[in-house]
């Protein structure tokens, strides 16, 4: 590995230019190359960070020798890039969904294990200020025993051909978060509507922890992302209450009994922390200093994987109107 990591972003949409972005500015890493499916898109991109173009992944292995790849294609498009990328032996940072389907994903978790490679996934939502704050709030027992944890996350649609591509393309944030915050989920049970374009665009969830604890999810792309608190985390405890609105906003510690409350916001030089794009750059951070020591991901591809099967026992659950042991799908 040289001094500088090489990087190359595959993509060249809003996040790809994300990606692009963080890696095209840090001293330690040289982005090298920026693949699109068009000449046009990668020439674009390429061209705004003085990297290459390309639209062939092998020319792009075999001219630019990358340390390491990233992928930010369009959610439902990850598998066949991801596999050709890992049968050919490179280290990968993808944007999450993994995948939407869990055969898929085990294929892919599969070859990086046979391989040894580092393959880590982007959820960012991790890096958030507040959620740092409220982890460690958690392990510090300011909040007691938990004993319920709800998730709301809504905003316009992104379309896509999967009926279920809010719950496996934007709740996969919740699921990993609220996990992260409370532990693993044991079962779920599901509502979902399909009234407005014909997707399951808004689902909600009752979860059961394996800790004892209960919680709820509310996700939709019939929202909207202007609206104040599109994105809001409550964990409740026995001995107090935090509340996380929206990622990077603000994050607000209350005690049982007590009226007062203590409140963390970004103050005037916290540009970094209330920005969402700055998680990236976190995880970012994380990341190269990670792969440089020759350790695993921060945020293994696996953390996907189980979003995914998270996901596959709610679409059980709505499909036969029972609640549902997310064991069931620890396999495809």
């Amino acid at each position: 590995m040289s001094d500088n990591l090489r990087v190359a972003v595959v993509g060249a949409g809003g996040w790809g230019r994300e990606h692009a972005r963080v890696f095209a500015r840090r001293p330690d890493c040289e982005l090298v190359a920026l693949a699109a499916r068009t000449p046009e898109s990668a020439a674009r991109r390429a061209a705004e960070y003085g990297a290459a173009p390309y639209t062939d992944l092998a020319a792009m292995l075999r001219e630019t020798e990358p340390d390491l790849v990233t992928v930010c294609l369009p959610n439902e498009e990850h598998f066949e890039p991801t596999r050709f990328l890992l049968e050919s032996g490179v280290n990968l940072l993808v944007e999450k969904p993994l995948v939407f389907d869990l055969a898929e994903a085990d294929e892919l978790l599969r070859l990086a294990a046979e391989r040894d490679l580092f393959f880590g996934i982007n959820f960012n939502h991790r890096y958030a200020e507040p959620v740092v704050r409220a982890r460690a709030a958690i392990s510090d027992g300011l909040l007691g025993e938990l004993v319920f944890l709800t998730w709301r996350f809504g905003g316009e649609p992104n379309h896509g051909n999967s009926p279920h591509a809010n719950l496996i393309e934007t709740q996969c944030h919740g699921f990993d978060l609220l996990e992260q915050l409370g532990g693993p989920i044991r079962s779920v049970a599901a509502q979902m509507t399909d009234q407005t374009y014909g997707a399951y665009s808004t689902v909600a969830l009752a979860l059961a922890f394996e800790s004892g604890a209960v919680g709820t999810m509310l996700g939709s792309y019939d929202s909207s992302y202007a609206y104040p608190d599109s994105q809001l985390i409550e964990i409740n405890g026995t001995a107090g209450r935090a509340t996380i609105h929206d990622t990077v906003r603000r994050l607000t510690l209350s005690r049982a009994g007590d009226a007062t409350a203590s409140v963390w916001q970004p103050g005037y030089f916290d540009d970094e922390a209330r920005s969402f794009e700055a998680t990236f750059d976190r995880h970012a951070d994380a990341v190269v200093t990670a792969l440089r020591a020759g350790g695993p991901p921060p945020v293994h591809a696996s953390a996907g994987r189980r979003a995914l099967q998270l996901a596959q026992a709610t679409i059980a659950s709505f499909d036969r109107g029972v609640r549902v042991d997310v064991d069931e799908f620890v396999r495809a």
